[in-house]
């Protein structure tokens, strides 16, 4: 939902999902974060983290992942750039889809809204594409809002999670 602050600048409000399963993981994941936080953020709550199977293929390293919540005067446009600019940061090295990576970062949500748009040479979906099947996605996202609605399915978040096989919902564990 979009806010406007004292001086009239538009407040977006989204939801990424933070992962990686190649080295350091949790220091991936909190560098990643601390570079979001300079980028005209603001973080309003983050989850726990997550420690899940790699998806689709269970044989890579096993994940860790969060999701955030966050207001931002950036657009979409401007958010998705500069996420892909800290995926780099992080030391992310362009591989193949869904190959082992030191850092992903989805947007998940931005304003509630469902937005197909083309940024250079990526194709951005939001509410991303395939969250509504993802574990990793729907269990820290139901942590940080347990009223969390999904613009384009128009189903809430306990619906999504009860679509989840035993499997699923058990093949993920919080990190201590």
């Amino acid at each position: 939902m979009k806010k406007r602050d004292t001086l009239e600048n538009q407040v977006n409000t989204a939801y990424l999902a933070f992962g990686s399963n190649l080295g350091d993981r949790k220091n991936n994941l909190n560098k990643a974060l601390q570079l979001l936080k300079k980028e005209n953020t603001f973080i309003k709550k983050k989850s726990k983290l997550y420690r899940s199977k790699s998806w689709p293929n269970k044989k890579f390293p096993e994940f860790i992942n969060f999701v955030v919540s966050i207001e931002t005067n950036l657009s979409l446009k401007k958010l998705f750039s500069k996420i892909k600019n800290i995926e780099s940061q992080v030391g992310r090295i362009k591989s193949k889809r869904n190959f082992p990576r030191i850092c992903d970062i989805d947007i998940i949500d931005f304003n509630g809204r469902t937005i197909q748009k083309k940024i250079g040479n990526n194709k951005i979906n939001v509410p991303h594409e395939r969250m509504h099947n993802r574990n990793f996605v729907l269990l820290p996202l139901f942590e940080i809002n347990k009223d969390w609605f999904h613009p384009k399915l128009r189903k809430n978040i306990v619906f999504l999670l009860s679509n989840l096989s035993s499997e699923e919902l058990l093949g993920i564990k919080i990190v201590r």
